[in-house]
């Protein structure tokens, strides 16, 4: 018997990348699971310039996004803002998490919350990585902090990039065939896991088979990350064609 599930995102108001990867993923795994069926609705914040206090500012505003999209009854709600969270001090997605879920309770309609921060950070951990490679947009001081915080949850960063684009909607304009040439750079012999995009905002979907392809290397993005736990929390099979390894089905639920 088919299931619709409605998918909520809370998304960045310059944010033009999260609304097509993450329901490209899972319309990937509706064409080879047909009885899973998804419908996408959004709730955006504010926010122009990636910079720290404009990110704090639009972070005020997830509490009001999380309680418009339990409006809609949304079985499963995703933070799509991985920087936004991790400029917010160690551990911030699990601060984030508890309280969004708790306006979705507020209103009568609980829904599990989810970031892409936190779903990196777990992603990474059910991957078994212990040193990861990491390609991020962010200026320097908050690629900086990206690195902190995911260093913070027990990973060592053997290299990475900060592509330095101030602009939310120039990182989404940023074209996905430069980063295997920017992975190519780059040492990620000692890697376990290259993260192509420590961003839901940066493309990187189609780069993502070429550039396990040219590293022998898992790949993982905060897009995928954040779809292999929204599978997770419907209890779906975490299998995308095309999403990397983490959604080629070789990591299926722990119980």
């Amino acid at each position: 018997m088919s299931k619709t599930y409605r998918i909520g995102q809370i998304v960045p108001s310059s944010n033009t990348t999260m609304e097509t990867e993450v329901p490209a993923m899972l319309l990937a795994h509706q064409q080879i699971r047909p009885h899973d069926r998804f419908t996408f609705h959004s709730s955006r914040m504010r926010m122009k310039t990636v910079q720290k206090d404009e990110l704090a500012a639009m972070d005020a505003e997830s509490d009001r996004c999380a309680l418009e999209l339990s409006d809609a009854q949304v079985d499963v709600l995703g933070y799509a803002c991985l920087v936004a969270i991790m400029a917010m001090g160690h551990g911030y997605h699990r601060v984030s998490q508890a309280r969004l879920t708790e306006r979705t309770a507020s209103n009568g309609a609980t829904a599990p919350v989810i970031t892409s921060a936190g779903a990196l950070v777990d992603a990474l951990k059910v991957m078994g990585a212990k040193k990861i490679a990491l390609v991020a947009p962010y200026m320097l001081p908050l690629t900086q902090l990206v690195r902190d915080y995911i260093a913070n949850e027990g990973f060592e960063i053997v290299d990475w990039r900060a592509l330095e684009i101030p602009d939310n909607l120039d990182v989404g304009r940023h074209d996905p065939a430069r980063l295997p040439g920017i992975v190519a750079g780059m040492n990620v012999a000692d890697a376990d896991v290259i993260v192509l995009s420590a961003c839901v905002q940066m493309p990187s979907l189609p780069a993502v088979a070429q550039v396990e392809a040219q590293t022998g290397k898992p790949v993982l993005t905060a897009a995928i990350a954040t779809t292999y736990a929204i599978l997770k929390e419907l209890k779906l099979d975490p299998v995308v064609p095309g999403a990397g390894a983490l959604l080629s089905g070789a990591y299926p639920y722990a119980d």
